[in-house]
């Protein structure tokens, strides 16, 4: 038993449980003295309102109020539901309880993830993705220990993805028998719920206006734009660099090899999956026919500028690859999977365009950001025009700028 499992076990006064010790163990990772486990996020008053109002389990709040909160409060406890993140959106019941809780930021808009509390049934529910019930001391701050909770995932009907967390925060009632079954009957009302307000908005989605594929541009440009038809959308960076590896990986990827993608440290499963809910919604509501499956994880229905220009180049076609390609990938990007595929791309394409096409294409070529401060490629240009071409004293200037002539 290392240090750390030594403090739960002291925590505790018995050894402690697996599901708990392993998620002392995470929250150790984002804290390495319990003491700094405190919300240090929470939504402005506007934005969790905006937030609130456009989230999927906005719907089925009445049916949750109405299953738990009055039972809830009668028992002396409080009803929390969060996002697919963990951050609470909704909370309600014992008034008293409430005001207690409030003093330890267990507040609307509060983030209270595994990683910003640590240790506790909303966070650690939505870490394993399963029902979990945390009493008193198993939680990692010490600022949450008067409270005992149980929380239950709340899932996509269709993806099996969660998508938020029901909680039930009080006392020593909020982890007593009847709890779980309670929340979990909840829960699967709501899940229902969802299923039959999803199953009746498919038929009314706007049909998508491609005719073709849906197209991703991410070439030269921060954040990706989703074309399909005369419409646009763009995305978020995030979102961008989710899109790009998925496409590029049709057999799909696991949340893990995602993630290892995305990100260049470790992050919470939690995490992951909260973006995914996100851009599926984003998606879904573009209505172009592009599709974020699950399990594993791949996008249908959707293609990227930048493979368009990778094929095009392995074909030889290095006119159409520079009509494909507008720059960079994603330059602002630092996933590490994003800036091995931009690095790739842009060294393939200066060799191709370099070595062996035509002096219209190079010309083409040097107009690029990237190509600014390339004297070999500027010194190839002028080797390859006319003697008498136009062209050369522009050429000519930019090479004494860089070469400092």
């Amino acid at each position: 038993m290392d240090v750390r499992t030594e403090q739960l076990a002291r925590a505790e006064h018995e050894a402690p449980r697996r599901v708990v010790e392993d998620s002392w163990r995470r929250s150790f990772r984002a804290h390495p003295r319990r003491e700094d486990a405190a919300v240090s996020s929470v939504l402005a008053e506007d934005e969790l309102r905006s937030y609130r109002e456009a989230h999927i389990l906005a719907p089925v709040m009445p049916l949750i109020s109405e299953l738990l909160v009055r039972a809830a409060a009668e028992a002396g406890t409080v009803v929390a539901v969060g996002d697919a993140g963990g951050r609470l959106l909704w909370i309600d019941g014992d008034a008293s309880v409430r005001r207690r809780a409030e003093r330890m930021a267990f507040l609307e808009g509060a983030d209270w993830s595994e990683s910003s509390i640590g240790t506790s049934a909303p966070g650690t529910a939505l870490a394993t993705g399963g029902a979990v019930q945390i009493a008193g001391r198993e939680h990692f701050s010490p600022l949450v220990e008067d409270f005992s909770c149980t929380a239950v995932p709340i899932r996509d009907p269709y993806s099996g993805e969660p998508v938020g967390v029901v909680d039930l925060t009080g006392g020593d009632q909020a982890v007593a028998g009847y709890a779980l079954p309670f929340v979990q009957a909840a829960v699967a009302a709501a899940e229902e719920r969802l299923r039959t307000l999803a199953a009746v908005a498919r038929p009314r989605r706007r049909p998508s206006s491609c005719v073709s594929p849906a197209v991703l541009s991410v070439t030269g440009r921060d954040q990706g734009v989703l074309r399909c038809g005369d419409r646009t959308l763009s995305l978020s960076v995030r979102h961008s660099e989710i899109l790009v590896l998925l496409a590029g990986n049709p057999r799909g990827l696991s949340a893990e090899e995602l993630a290892d993608r995305l990100y260049d440290q470790p992050v919470p499963a939690v995490t992951l999956r909260a973006e995914l809910v996100r851009l599926r919604r984003v998606l879904d509501g573009f209505g172009a026919g592009v599709v974020l499956a699950s399990r594993p994880y791949r996008v249908e229905g959707l293609e990227v500028d930048s493979m368009h220009a990778l094929a095009q180049l392995e074909r030889g076609s290095h006119r159409l690859a520079l009509n494909s390609y507008g720059g960079q990938i994603l330059p602002r990007s630092e996933a590490p999977a994003i800036t091995e595929l931009r690095d790739e791309l842009s060294a393939t394409l200066r060799e191709a365009v370099v070595g062996s096409a035509g002096v219209d294409v190079l010309m083409s070529y040097l107009q690029l950001p990237e190509a600014a401060d390339d004297a070999e490629a500027w010194q190839t240009a002028l080797r390859l025009l006319p003697p008498r071409s136009p062209r050369r004293a522009a050429v000519v200037a930019h090479l004494e700028r860089l070469l400092g002539a």
